[in-house]
């Protein structure tokens, strides 16, 4: 395989720069893509003994904090050691003279990602309920980590962070639309004028799904190793619960361009996934609709970013031509949501 096979991706300009940094390439240095296009470009990149995973921004159409993969290599990197599973982080590049962007590069992980329906298919009743349980216990695993303590204190603020988060979006929403949105603008509106006291700070994955992770090979019940952290945070834990249920509602798959494994209805209803967190962490979903809302709005936004990147031609792959028709179904939900009390 060429380096000129991959947009995004040359290998000859990646070998000289792993080679200069004392990184030992054996043979010839290969690639494939793992995914393009909806977040980051993920590429699997392998020569004869060693395998890693690289990952770097979309080509175009970017959203800046949507693609930061200094963050995420950050976070992992200060993750090593917790309890919470994560790849072993190699090297952070942010000259971009050598691929275009930044990029990070990790240990991949050996195990099973279930990303599609067919995937969740290989997995009996009691395995995907194991892996339900886990995957709760590793999110309120990750909420506990002493952020201070693993070096993460000036990582960033977490005060106030719902609403960055709400102005963010809103920002980011301005960037990638296609077209005006009254409803999208009455929502913002709505989470502004609603937006709780914090009560608690922690690390946020700000991305977590069962597609998100990488399960163990010969057991469900065991998360390897978390991934996609380009959202993580220091910021409020219940966010990442509220968007982890609101990935359940089946038009997701839109965004995804699949049928996703996350909106089966083999698992467990978005509200028995919740009270399943709350068992596990010890936390009260407090302010639940307002959090429910936003998680619907970030999603919106989301979906139109990668809407706004099909339209531009900067996408790498299939299935992103219809990620644009469930925007306007993530803000109704969202206004749904404001309009009931918690």
């Amino acid at each position: 395989m060429t380096a000129t096979q991959h947009r995004g991706l040359d290998l000859g300009d990646l070998r000289s720069y792993l080679s200069d940094s004392g990184v030992k390439i054996d043979g010839e240095l290969r690639a494939d893509l793992i995914s393009g296009g909806k977040s980051n470009l993920t590429y699997a990149v392998f020569d004869s003994s060693s395998r890693w995973v690289l990952r770097r921004p979309p080509t175009a159409g970017l959203t800046p904090s949507a693609h930061d993969v200094a963050r995420e290599y950050r976070i992992t990197s200060a993750l090593q050691g917790t309890g919470v599973p994560v790849a072993r982080t190699i090297m952070l590049c942010e000259d971009v003279s050598v691929l275009g962007a930044p990029f990070t590069l990790v240990e991949h992980v050996n195990g099973r990602v279930v990303r599609t329906k067919t995937d969740l298919a290989e997995l009996s009743d009691q395995d995907i309920d194991a892996c339900i349980d886990e995957l709760v216990q590793v999110l309120g695993a990750l909420h506990n980590v002493d952020y201070h303590a693993v070096g993460l204190g000036e990582f960033g603020r977490p005060d106030g962070y719902v609403a960055r988060q709400v102005a963010l979006w809103a920002k980011q929403w301005g960037r990638v639309k296609t077209d005006d949105s009254p409803d999208l603008d009455r929502l913002h509106a709505g989470l502004a004028d609603t937006i709780p006291a914090q009560s608690e700070a922690s690390i946020v994955h700000g991305d977590y799904r069962i597609d998100n992770t990488i399960l163990d090979s010969g057991d469900a019940g065991r998360v390897a190793a978390v991934v996609d952290w380009e959202l993580s945070a220091l910021g409020d834990p219940l966010t990442d619960v509220a968007l982890m249920c609101v990935y359940r509602n089946p038009v997701f798959d839109l965004v995804i361009g699949e049928p996703a494994a996350w909106t089966s209805s083999r698992l467990p209803s978005a509200d028995e996934i919740a009270q399943r967190y709350t068992l596990a962490s010890g936390r009260e979903l407090v302010h639940w609709n307002f959090y429910l809302a936003l998680a619907n709005f970030k999603l919106a936004v989301i979906a139109e970013g990668i809407n706004h990147r099909y339209r531009a031609g900067a996408t790498v792959g299939d299935g992103f031509d219809k990620a644009g028709e469930s925007v306007p179904e993530f803000i109704a939900a969202g206004l749904r949501a404001l309009k009931r009390k918690n």
